[in-house]
């Protein structure tokens, strides 16, 4: 997508969603959840578990963006190649760097590691990549369904698929075998069809301003109260120890609805000027800031430079969650910018060989043959 043709307030949505994709993983995998069946949590931990509740939307977030920015583009293979060909060069590049370095923590550099790094997409380097590669190879069918489905028809294929894929695991005092917790590309397929629908036909109830606002908080804050109640619930009978994250799993009603909320309040803002200049030009590479501090290699690694095993009382959290989130951010958008200006130069110095061409004419050719879909 062009600068021009950027929306200024979802690239700045998109940036938010990375930052709490950032304070996700500080939290997660830098020790700062405690374990939800444990006798006492602390303030610390408490704060910490309200954090990650707000956070959660993030990834929905993410899918809503692209569902409602793909729902009218057409399929391009170009555009495939294009984030494979980043997906793969994060992966190899900065895992190798990480073995190399020995700055690999908590994960085996054994055989499985490195076909990770060789296959990323296949092997689940980054679940969230995988989900998302799915879920464009299926958009030439998704893309031209969304386009010719009246109103009705797309309010029922939501209902149906938000009953199956999201208000069961929701209402039901129990664990599905079939439940993935969002981890998979049929739970985009439902926020990818939202999306379409909000782009085509809106939702009149969240059009006034602040009312995606205030559904965000409301759902925000009833995740954490169902979280403390399942948990308190546990404590007393030490029954449903394996639901007590539910409310915070990605296809849950409260984290859906959360970032529909905050996504449809966005999109009632609007951003203009240098503002929007700065924003549309930082937006694209934020997907860098994932890649980067999400690779094997550094997963489990980053989180010490920025004291998550220093943190003591509510206070240190907060600034050292609030300086992870930036300083990731930072570094991943910085590295994502010099990737692409790479990636740039290589693709002037072969495009002066003849081979290079032709192959470029093939791809675009693929790509009009969607054109005329």
């Amino acid at each position: 997508m062009s600068e021009k043709r950027r929306m200024a307030n979802l690239e700045l949505l998109r940036c938010v969603a990375m930052m709490m994709v950032v304070v996700l993983h500080y939290l997660g995998k830098g020790g700062l959840l405690p374990d939800l069946t444990g006798k006492s949590i602390g303030s610390a931990g408490t704060v910490s578990w309200l954090l990650e509740t707000f956070c959660i939307v993030a990834v929905n977030l993410y899918m809503f963006i692209s569902g409602y920015l793909l729902c009218t583009s057409s399929f391009k293979l170009s555009r495939l190649l294009r984030l494979l060909l980043q997906l793969w060069l994060y992966s190899a590049v900065f895992g190798v760097l990480a073995a190399a370095t020995g700055i690999v923590a908590e994960t085996p550099v054994d055989t499985h590691y490195f076909l990770t790094l060789l296959f990323p997409v296949s092997m689940g380097h980054y679940w969230f990549l995988t989900a998302y590669v799915f879920l464009y190879l299926l958009l030439p069918f998704l893309g031209l369904a969304v386009k010719r489905m009246t109103k009705q028809q797309l309010q029922t294929a939501i209902f149906l698929l938000l009953i199956m894929f999201c208000v069961l695991k929701s209402v039901l005092p129990l664990r599905l075998e079939m439940d993935e917790k969002g981890y998979d590309c049929l739970w985009y397929v439902c926020v990818f069809v939202t999306a379409a629908y909000i782009r085509r036909f809106g939702i009149g109830v969240l059009k006034k301003r602040g009312r995606g606002l205030c559904l965000y908080v409301a759902c925000c804050l009833l995740a954490f109260a169902g979280t403390m109640t399942l948990r308190f619930i546990f404590i007393r009978t030490g029954s449903i120890g394996r639901m007590t994250g539910m409310c915070l799993e990605y296809n849950h009603i409260l984290p859906f609805l959360g970032a529909l909320g905050l996504f449809c309040a966005f999109l009632q803002m609007e951003i203009k000027g240098k503002a929007a200049d700065i924003i549309k030009k930082i937006g694209p590479y934020t997907l860098g800031v994932y890649l980067l501090h999400e690779n094997l290699g550094l997963r489990y690694t980053w989180q010490p430079w920025f004291g998550c095993d220093r943190v003591n009382g509510v206070g240190e959290l907060l600034m050292f969650t609030l300086l992870a989130a930036a300083g990731v951010f930072a570094a991943g958008i910085l590295v994502d910018l010099l990737r692409a200006g790479l990636m740039a130069g290589l693709h002037r110095l072969l495009s002066r060989l003849k081979g290079y061409r032709k192959l470029i004419e093939k791809i675009e050719h693929v790509d009009d043959l969607f054109k005329e879909a």
